[in-house]
C-alpha cells in the first residue's frame, strides 16, 4: 500500500501496546500469546514461589502441627509419620 510516496507492507499480525492484532480481527493469536506469556511468568517465578512455600511451611504450618509434641508419647507408626513430616520441609 502506498500513501504519499511511502509504501507499507501488509503483515499477518502486529503486536501493538501488548496486544496482538490480526488482519482478520481474530483473537486466537492474542489468546495464545497471553497463555504463553503467563506460562513464561509462572515458570520464571517457580523457584521464588517454591522458597516462599517452604518458608511458610517452616514458619507457620510446622509449629501448628508440632505444638506440644514434647509431651507426646508416640508409637512407632506415629514417629514415622512425624519423620515424614520433617523430611517434607
Amino acid at each position: 500500500m502506498k500513501v504519499e510516496n511511502r509504501s507499507f507492507e501488509r503483515v499477518e499480525d502486529l503486536k501493538n501496546l501488548g496486544k496482538t492484532l490480526t488482519y482478520q480481527n481474530s483473537i486466537q493469536k492474542e489468546m495464545k500469546s497471553r497463555w504463553k506469556s503467563g506460562n513464561i511468568c509462572y515458570h520464571s517465578t517457580q523457584n521464588l514461589l517454591s522458597s516462599i512455600k517452604i518458608k511458610i511451611y517452616r514458619i507457620i504450618i510446622l509449629p501448628i502441627v508440632l505444638y506440644g509434641c514434647e509431651t507426646w508419647s508416640l508409637t512407632l507408626r506415629e514417629g514415622r509419620r512425624l519423620k515424614v513430616l520433617r523430611i517434607g520441609c
